[in-house]
């Protein structure tokens, strides 16, 4: 059965831990390339720069680029309903959340690949 997480480092330390970072950060930066999107990663990203950079980068996206931003979900395939409920409330620190969501389903797209490989 998948892992479930709460936050977003949790996920990246799980992943680290299992073998699978790196999978996780080639994804992320796959599914940014499918939304013509730029991930700037340096190569020897450790984890807790990669949830910093991800989420430095969702927050331009939101403020700046909002279709892309909604390009990108549409590419990472998280379900409308949970990205809406994050823009219809008054969260503070909205990018964090959507970093969260974001990690999360990448997370499941790497996850699933291992276990059915």
């Amino acid at each position: 059965m998948i892992p479930e997480f709460n936050e977003s480092e949790e996920l990246i330390k799980y992943a680290d831990s299992n073998n699978l970072y790196l999978d996780l950060v080639l994804q992320l930066k796959k599914d940014f390339a499918l939304a013509n999107l730029t991930l700037d990663l340096p190569a020897d990203c450790n984890p807790d720069e990669l949830k910093y950079l991800l989420q430095k980068n969702i927050q331009f996206l939101i403020e700046e680029k909002f279709s892309d931003f909604l390009t990108l979900l549409y590419i990472v395939d998280l379900p409308e309903n949970t990205a809406r409920q994050i823009l219809d409330t008054e969260k503070q620190n909205i990018s964090d959340h959507y970093t969260f969501l974001i990690l999360k389903r990448v997370w499941q797209k790497v996850w699933f690949r291992k276990q059915y490989k």
